[in-house]
Order: structure tokens, then sequence, then C-alpha cells
């Protein structure tokens, strides 16, 4: 095997292994995408319960003393 072909060979496997490299940070990226996805919508879901739970609040009449004091 001459030089010139032991180089396309190591070249290939670079590549080869490159691409195996991308495809895993491809598959870990997609992954992480849908944890950002659910932590969004789980993020919107309290923040709506605590506007709601807010609002109750202020709707509340107010609190004063017992006459007795």
């Amino acid at each position: 095997m001459s030089d010139q072909d032991e180089r396309i060979m190591r070249l290939e496997e670079m590549l080869a292994h490159q691409a195996r490299v991308i495809d895993d940070l491809s598959d870990q990226l997609a992954e992480q995408w849908k944890v950002v996805e659910q932590t969004r919508a789980k993020l919107e879901r309290l923040s709506e319960r605590f506007s709601n739970i807010e609002e109750q609040s202020l709707d509340a009449p107010a609190i004063t003393k017992p006459p007795h004091y």
C-alpha cells in the first residue's frame, strides 16, 4: 500500500469518526431541546398559577382587627 493510499484511508477514518460525533451531538441536542421545551411549558403553567393566586389574593377582603382589640 502506498503512502497516498494510507493517507486516504486515515482521512476516511477521520471523516467517519467526525460524522459519528456529529450524529451523536445532533441526538444530544434534540434531547436537550425536548427538556428545554418541557421546562418552558412548566414555567408557563407555574407563572399562570402564580398569577391566578395573586389575583385571588387581591380580591380577598382586607384583614381587619376584630372589634375587641
